[in-house]
């Protein structure tokens, strides 16, 4: 439902009760990943997308049936129809789940304030429960700011302080992900299903050496919904009006920077600088940070006199084999714009678990769960 904040925040301060359809799980290659929503106001107002296009007009009359209606939330599936060539389903051949509820701001001020946060672009994260008693069904609850707090009740305080629990450990690490808890007299009676839409700060981009490639880098890692940093020791070189794209610019040594750097697992270090005297003191650091992805710009000779360095420097062979050097894909880049693609799409395909394959070369559907993938417990998602 966070695709659309910015129009049900709008709906929410008007007083607008609306349906909400979110899609809860899908198999198979389907266009678009759970926690997507399209919604519907009393006035017919639709906003957002579930499928691309598939089946949103069937999808839109469900929302219609329930604002009219009011009846409990209801789920819906699509799939793919090949005996009828007009019937609803998906063209891709997947199938995805929809759950539909009627939203009455009144009645969850919660949501108005996280979908408030979110139009400030604070970190915030909703549950939603998608399985469980019926009673239940389509409650939220949501974990605001840093997570030391929640709004909305599923049911009872234990059951409440369970799932916030596994929403801050999404929060923390900016996941979307489907969480199970329950079903057991410990911690709550009731086996719930939850679906976790979470808005978090954007995720950091640290770029080290100011030069040509760093400039093209940090325009595609903006692209990609990253607040990019460019450091670099030299005044001269690191300056805003070289690197438009960057939130940040700094002249600094670049392992001293590191140092004071706030990171997480969502972090990418890109290392451009090729100088030993700079790369040495910042990769044997950031090779010890639970950061998500660490390459280093250089040639295979480069490359192989940088390992001996660390090797002397301590550095352990675990930590070394996270290094990705010489950095990017292999797709023949020449340009520091071919460069930054080719770097971006190193970064996309180890955060999503992609091979770098071309897609006509491998089995299995198009679409891969990612870091949507469901998660049972804060340990499975910090094991991911």
């Amino acid at each position: 439902m966070l695709n659309i904040a910015d129009t049900l925040y709008r709906w929410c301060r008007e007083d607008r009760p609306f349906a909400l359809a979110t899609v809860i799980r899908v198999s198979g290659s389907a266009p678009l990943p759970p926690g997507t929503a399209l919604a519907v106001s009393t006035d017919g107002e639709a906003v957002g997308s579930i499928s691309g296009g598939c089946v949103e007009g069937a999808v839109y009359e469900l929302c219609r049936q329930v604002l009219d209606t009011g009846e409990p939330p209801i789920r819906a599936s699509f799939g793919y129809s090949d005996d009828d060539a007009f019937a609803v389903g998906l063209t891709c051949g997947g199938e995805i789940e929809v759950l539909v509820q009627r939203i009455d701001p009144a009645d969850q001020s919660h949501l108005t304030t996280a979908l408030e946060h979110v139009s400030a672009g604070v970190p915030v994260a909703v549950a939603q429960v998608i399985d469980g008693p019926q009673r239940l069904l389509g409650r939220t609850l949501s974990v605001l700011g840093g997570g030391s707090a929640y709004e909305g009740t599923l049911g009872s305080r234990q059951q409440d302080r369970t799932v916030a629990t596994q929403v801050r450990a999404l929060l923390r690490a900016g996941r979307t992900a489907r969480v199970e808890v329950g079903g057991d007299a410990d911690t709550c009676p009731e086996k719930l299903t939850l679906l976790v839409h979470t808005h978090a700060a954007p995720p950091r981009m640290l770029i080290f050496g100011a030069v040509d490639f760093a400039a093209a880098l940090s325009q595609a890692g903006r692209f990609l919904g990253y607040r990019v940093t460019v450091c670099d020791a030299r005044p001269v070189f690191a300056t805003p009006a070289r690197f438009p794209y960057a939130a940040e610019v700094v002249a600094d040594w670049p392992h001293r920077y590191l140092e004071r750097a706030e990171v997480d697992a969502r972090t990418a270090i890109c290392v451009l600088t090729h100088d030993a005297k700079f790369d040495i003191p910042l990769l044997r650091l950031a090779l010890d940070l639970p950061v998500g992805y660490i390459g280093a710009m250089g040639s295979r000779r480069t490359h192989e006199h940088r390992l001996e360095r660390l090797r002397e420097a301590g550095v352990p062979e675990e930590h070394l084999a996270r290094l990705r050097s010489p950095i990017g894909l292999d797709l023949g880049a020449h340009t520091p714009e071919e460069t930054a693609i080719s770097i971006t799409a190193e970064i996309i395909a180890l955060i999503n678990g992609g091979t770098g394959l071309p897609l006509s070369r491998i089995p299995g559907p198009i679409h891969r769960s990612g870091p949507m993938a469901q998660v049972s417990s804060p340990a499975e998602l910090l094991a991911v």
